[in-house]
């Protein structure tokens, strides 16, 4: 499913309506952070979140003012715009900075499913693995709307989350952010940071993604500690 700048088809949203409808378990919040004078893309992001509300009244939109709401932008640890956090019976460090257009709306609604249940369809392999996480783990997933291996891996990393109260992850979208490609040196997507020293190239399978968390997890372990 690719959808431009907020605009959806009549016969994608009759689809979606229903898709909601039968997935959907609680209520969802997406939370949108932008500002006053928008910035690039702000618009069309609020318009995308704005839509999908329409789709389901378990939808419901909380929108921020990144400068005047200072208290919600420090509640939800957001460093830039647009962002939005997907929370359901809690919050559970899922992040979308960037609009999440093209191919990425995919990952948006099923984001929204997902947090809904408060369930994931990972492996049970891989959901061993993440239960092993004791240390705050930090994921950045780059993409552009025009990637199709993108969502899976945006999807993969929203589902860590899901499974560990200690994992966030973040999808960038990395045309509207380029200081952050730049200091990742992002020369193509997918491209996966895990806690600022282990990537991943490409759209990885979920075992393996598992394996760099625990990777990251590892080397975290080997910093030595400064007093």
């Amino acid at each position: 499913m690719v959808i431009t700048m907020g605009i959806i088809p009549d016969e994608v949203k009759e689809h979606l309506k229903k898709e909601l409808e039968q997935a959907m378990v609680d209520e969802v919040r997406v939370v949108l952070f932008t500002q006053e004078i928008e910035c690039p893309f702000c618009k069309e992001t609020r318009e995308i979140v704005e839509e999908a509300a329409s789709l389901s009244p378990k939808i419901k939109v909380e929108a921020y003012d990144f400068v005047k709401h200072a208290e919600k932008v420090k509640e939800f640890g957001i460093v830039r715009i647009p962002a939005i956090a997907i929370v359901g019976k809690r919050d559970y460090g899922i992040r979308f900075y960037g609009i999440p257009s093209g191919y990425e709306f995919t990952a948006f609604i099923h984001d929204i499913i997902d947090v809904s249940k408060g369930t994931t369809s990972l492996l049970d392999t891989t959901k061993a693995k993440l239960k092993t996480v004791d240390r705050p783990i930090h994921i950045q997933v780059f993409v552009l709307p025009t990637c199709p291996y993108c969502p899976s891996v945006v999807r993969t990393v929203h589902q860590f989350a899901i499974e560990n109260e200690l994992i966030k992850a973040d999808m960038i979208e990395a045309s509207e952010f380029p200081q952050l490609t730049q200091k990742y040196a992002v020369m193509g997507v997918p491209k996966t940071v895990i806690n600022e020293k282990v990537e991943v190239l490409g759209a990885a399978p979920e075992e393996r993604m598992a394996d760099k968390v625990l990777e990251a997890q590892r080397a975290s372990t080997d910093m030595p500690t400064v007093v």
